[in-house]
């Protein structure tokens, strides 16, 4: 029979062995998992890394639909508060040679071309590439509404035009006036983002847009350039 020193010794023996083996399984395992760390860490950014550069190279581009002339209009614009999508923008030439505007629409999804002029939301921006005189406007937009109306519907909303083309400011390279019809509200008239007047009626604003999308339209070609879609 062992005497209990000897028990004891072993005991601390033991103790001591079990130390160590913790001990040596710690250091180990923090080995383990500090090289895990460094592999993961090195996947990472070596996954990473092509991703980082591609975005440093190709950054997102912002939100547009089309490019015309160098001229960039918005995937959508709010009208009221709803946002309404790009249908098309498109090239003016006066006399088939001179490039005067870049002329963008902006309609409901799903509005057919023959409703365009009916009381639905809508904008066209029109971007100028050559200066143009503010009374100017009111001079060329007659020959089109005389067209598109008869002499009685003209009469009725006379007082209207005449209200919004004293409105009509002198534009230069890169100025850009928008007509935005809001059902309730009217026709508003904007320069460079910045409202100068809002016409009532619903009648008003099919005429007046009529003179890019009536049925005797300023130009034939823009007209079935904007409403035809992209």
């Amino acid at each position: 029979m062992r005497s209990p020193s000897s028990i004891n010794s072993h005991l601390a023996l033991i103790n001591r062995i079990s130390a160590l083996t913790k001990s040596f399984s710690a250091r180990k395992t923090q080995k383990i998992s500090s090289n895990l760390l460094k592999t993961l860490r090195s996947k990472l950014v070596s996954g990473l890394c092509p991703l980082l550069l591609a975005l440093l190279l190709f950054p997102p581009s912002p939100v547009q639909a089309v490019t015309v002339e160098n001229v960039t209009f918005a995937d959508s614009t709010a009208i009221g508060d709803k946002p309404v999508p790009l249908r098309n923008a498109a090239l003016l030439r006066y006399l088939k040679i001179i490039k005067a505007y870049v002329a963008a629409l902006y309609l409901p999804e799903g509005t057919k071309p023959e409703d365009v002029l009916t009381d639905v939301p809508k904008r066209l921006e029109i971007n100028y590439l050559v200066s143009i005189k503010g009374p100017d406007f009111g001079k060329g937009a007659v020959p089109t509404l005389e067209r598109n109306q008869t002499p009685a519907e003209l009469a009725k909303l006379q007082d209207r035009i005449d209200r919004l083309n004293s409105t009509y400011r002198d534009v230069k390279p890169g100025d850009r006036y928008a007509l935005t019809y809001l059902p309730g509200r009217g026709t508003e008239l904007a320069l460079n983002g910045t409202p100068l007047i809002v016409i009532e009626g619903a009648d008003f604003a099919a005429a007046y847009f009529g003179i890019w999308l009536g049925r005797e339209s300023i130009d034939d070609k823009l007209k079935r350039d904007l409403l035809k879609g992209r």
